[in-house]
């Protein structure tokens, strides 16, 4: 009876204990939509913040800032879109391009690569006669061969690899949704910049707000940090507005 409870005590204690479960898990760092859609929100913002703005500064009538902040809504969310979907598609290539390079000698130099995954563990801390065996064992499958020098030689999951279709509607949307804000109180009826400006700000500072919750910063220093940025922006386009529609008109 000693011995079970001993056994018993000694298996609750290797166990992994629940709240170690609960909070030892990790968010997704390796998606292909969280930066496109922060990035475009941000960028449509601010962007179409300051556009409008400077067009305003300029003295223009309600119609021809809805007609720029449309048009800018329309452009920005395309060139977003097209940007980021080839920019991850290249990126995609480059790592197929490498992944087919170390198939390839895999294949033609089993051994070798197999020696250059032990002195690798080794290069870690591992025995050396253990890290042979575990390098021989994981070996064995090609594909979880490959895998596994993808993860340590190009820092890649194989398995895990962004889609440029992913990016480039994240991007687009997200863009789209920020450009809209600035423009939605002229659609509304506003005929004056400042109802615009609010409406961005407080847009932004939530963004920034929002995207603090996936990273270690303060929810209220990353919302202040996009409201400062975004708001220096307006008021520089603003000023050149003023300047230009003075010098024109």
């Amino acid at each position: 009876m000693a011995g079970t409870a001993a056994a018993d005590r000694t298996t609750a204690e290797d166990a992994p204990h629940g709240a170690h479960r609960d909070n030892h898990t990790h968010r997704d760092v390796n998606g292909g939509w969280l930066r496109p859609a922060v990035f475009g929100a941000m960028d449509g913002l601010v962007s179409n913040l300051a556009l409008i703005s400077g067009v305003a500064g300029g003295a223009v009538a309600p119609g021809t800032i809805v007609l720029t902040g449309l048009a800018g809504l329309a452009a920005g969310a395309f060139s977003m879109a097209a940007g980021e979907y080839t920019s991850v598609a290249s990126q995609r290539e480059l790592v197929l391009a490498e992944l087919e390079v170390e198939r390839r000698e895999l294949r033609r130099h089993p051994k070798d690569e197999q020696q250059e995954l032990a002195e690798l563990y080794e290069s870690r801390g591992v025995e050396p006669r253990l890290a042979a065996e575990v390098a021989e064992q994981l070996s064995k499958d090609p594909e979880q061969a490959l895998e596994i020098h993808a993860r340590e030689e190009l820092g890649v999951d194989p398995t895990d690899l962004p889609s440029p279709a992913v990016a480039a509607v994240s991007s687009f949307g997200s863009f789209a949704v920020g450009a809209l804000l600035p423009v939605l109180p002229y659609l509304l009826g506003a005929t004056e910049l400042w109802p615009a400006v609010l409406l961005a700000l407080a847009g932004l500072f939530a963004c920034g707000a929002v995207v603090a919750r996936v990273t270690a910063r303060s929810w209220w220093f990353s919302g202040l940090r996009q409201l400062l940025l975004g708001g220096a922006a307006a008021a520089v386009t603003y000023g050149l507005g003023v300047l230009f529609g003075t010098a024109v008109g």
